[in-house]
């Protein structure tokens, strides 16, 4: 339990605060090899072989969702491949593309969800994290193996420029949710004004 803790809040919030505190600083190697990785993966491409994992989890995610969404995924590739940046482009000349999925109907309801699920990978090193730092923190032969199975995870649930572009056709969602956020927040207002 975190010292002091208690003096200020109640022992549950400290016990909280204290797994995920464990949680953290399990992850703070992965994070940095993750950050390792990023700079070796930028200066050659060789080293995509270690962001392999996290390839797969991210392209995964994107499938998984759109077969649950309806979107239709007809393919899916983890192979990196070399693609010519658009003119124009800041950087110029070539880019990297470490997967992809197609789909075959890919609407407005199913676009976010399909286009934005990558970032549920983020939930791997989380649950991993949680699994081996809830009896404590101890670090353990088979926790260095984990370090380097989880630190391309923190490279690849962020969406691609490309998945953004392809979620923004979810465009009518937005309100739907800002109505629904604002339902929520001012429900009791309302019905107080509607009670008179």
């Amino acid at each position: 339990m975190l010292a002091g803790c208690s003096a200020w809040l109640p022992a549950a919030a400290c016990t909280m605060a204290a797994a995920s505190l464990d949680i953290l600083i399990y992850l703070i190697p992965s994070a940095a090899l993750a950050f390792l990785l990023w700079i070796a993966s930028a200066a050659h491409p060789v080293f995509f072989v270690f962001t392999a994992a996290g390839t797969l989890c991210h392209e995964l995610a994107h499938f998984s969702v759109g077969l649950l969404t309806n979107a239709e995924p007809v393919g899916m590739s983890v192979l990196p491949r070399r693609i010519k940046r658009a003119k124009g482009s800041k950087a110029g000349g070539h880019n990297w593309e470490l997967g992809s999925v197609t789909f075959a109907n890919l609407r407005w309801y199913n676009a976010a969800p399909a286009a934005l699920a990558p970032l549920l990978v983020l939930f791997v090193p989380l649950g991993v994290a949680w699994w081996r730092t809830r009896h404590g923190l101890a670090f353990e032969p088979v926790d260095l193996a984990l370090m380097v199975l989880l630190a391309p995870q923190f490279l690849s649930f962020w969406p691609s420029p490309v998945d953004w572009k392809l979620a923004a056709r979810s465009w009518p969602w937005a309100p739907l949710l800002i109505s629904l956020a604002a339902l929520w927040y001012y429900g009791d207002a309302l019905l107080t004004l509607v009670k008179g």
